[in-house]
């Protein structure tokens, strides 16, 4: 990797999107303590910490901002101490990641109009940092020259039905030959189309990783969202951040509820995607884990646990510190416990509709 100035870096910003509820990783990840906020692996450091320290060796500390919704900023101030408040953006209701996007873009906007973001989701697993900081660095020097947008993907190594697939057009041009036109989007086919993308070989896994110049940024969601972030200009301009969050409070519900993928990945026209080669997973569902972290068929996948097992293949098995896990004779099944409840289910493709599922009912008998 070319080297990469101080005054370059000091226009690449990051975005760590840290509010969602994490509903599919019940009952591990609650409404009341989501997924983002757990140390899954038992390494010591939860998910949106682990993700803060991974942008925090290569980026400017006063250049990442985390978005979280209000129910989460007392967990996001008492696990990320050094985060001051004008860099954590606090949305007042649940949206998906477009408009959260779009608050962003103004915020580093009114920085420096040379800034270029990567907006990155708090609940990934990867694997080799080097390679990663490598790849984003690249990516981001891209986007603030070619004025485009750039989405990460990740060549797939199974044919997974809970992904995004990105099927590659013509390379950009000659001298960055992992960089490609997205030529479509497909978000989480069959298995079936899954299994044909990967061996046609043009597609790559979308990792939801965004990357874009704020200008470029800008331009797009002018023309996609109502002007939330424009009507505070017109009427305070220059508006500092406490007056700036009042105007958010006020007129966040005002944007629809659209995610990145839907807002550009979907309309194809200047998006690129680049090809990185650091090992990925999206800590999304049960299954999804399985796949991600199971090494053949009948592995077992333990999330810091204590077990004792004979006979068991295929398993995801999860419990709270204290508990050992004895099982015989199970196979594929998702076993984990929190709080007062423990989930037994198959493990299937379908076992992200069938948690949902439970936990509603679980919901409604305990109303």
């Amino acid at each position: 990797m070319e080297s990469i100035s101080d005054n370059v870096r000091k226009d690449f910003f990051c975005l760590i999107l840290a509010g969602g509820k994490g509903k599919r990783l019940w009952p591990k990840s609650r409404t009341s303590m989501p997924k983002q906020f757990i140390d899954f692996f038992g390494v010591g450091r939860t998910l949106v910490q682990q993700t803060y320290d991974r942008y925090r060796k290569f980026l400017l500390p006063e250049n990442i901002y985390v978005s979280t919704s209000k129910e989460y900023i007392r967990m996001l101030k008492e696990q990320l101490p050094e985060l001051d408040d004008e860099h954590i953006l606090c949305e007042p209701i649940h949206r998906n990641t477009a408009p959260i996007a779009a608050w962003a873009t103004h915020r580093v906007e009114n920085i420096t109009r040379q800034g270029v973001i990567i907006i990155s989701p708090a609940d990934q697993h990867i694997i080799g940092e080097e390679q990663f900081e490598e790849d984003v660095l690249n990516a981001m020097s891209h986007a603030k020259d070619h004025k485009c947008f750039l989405t990460m993907g990740i060549r797939p190594t199974r044919p997974e039905p809970g992904y995004g697939y990105i099927q590659l057009g013509e390379c950009f041009d000659s001298s960055a030959e992992d960089i490609h036109c997205v030529r479509s989007f497909t978000e989480k086919p069959e298995r079936e189309f899954a299994e044909i993308f990967m061996q046609s070989g043009e597609f790559l896994w979308n990792t939801g990783l965004f990357i874009s110049a704020v200008g470029t940024f800008h331009e797009r969601f002018s023309r996609l969202l109502p002007p939330v972030m424009r009507g505070l200009d017109a009427t305070m301009p220059g508006a500092s951040w406490e007056q700036e969050n009042d105007w958010v409070e006020e007129n966040f519900s005002t944007y629809p509820n659209l995610s990145l993928e839907s807002g550009i990945l979907e309309r194809t026209e200047n998006v690129c995607v680049k090809e990185c080669h650091f090992g990925w997973a999206d800590i999304g569902t049960w299954h999804g884990i399985y796949d991600a972290f199971s090494c053949g068929g009948s592995d077992n996948v333990v999330l810091d646990t204590e077990t004792a097992l004979t006979d068991t293949k295929g398993c995801v098995i999860s419990l709270p510190k204290g508990r050992m896990a004895v099982v015989n004779g199970l196979k594929d099944f998702i076993v984990v416990e929190n709080d007062e409840v423990l989930l037994i289910t198959p493990r299937t493709d379908n076992s992200d509709a069938v948690v949902k599922q439970l936990m509603r009912y679980y919901i409604d008998k305990n109303i």
